[in-house]
């Protein structure tokens, strides 16, 4: 029987910390779970506030560039 070993598995970089837009209650929010997920030490929480900050800036990148 003859084995091989798999390739190595090339991980990406992991994104930055996005920033809450300011004046922003749903960032604010967000921001606030998220620190309150990182003292708890739940970095899935943290990884989970994290995207969705990401994906709710978008609406005010668009709003920005009118």
């Amino acid at each position: 029987m003859t084995t091989t070993m798999d390739e190595p598995v090339d991980l990406p970089l992991p994104l930055d910390r996005p920033e809450p837009r300011p004046r922003c209650g749903v960032c604010a929010a967000l921001a606030r779970q998220r620190a309150k997920a990182e003292a708890e030490g739940d970095y899935s929480k943290v990884s989970d506030c994290n995207i969705e900050i990401r994906e709710h800036r978008s609406p005010h990148r668009r709003r920005r560039s009118s």
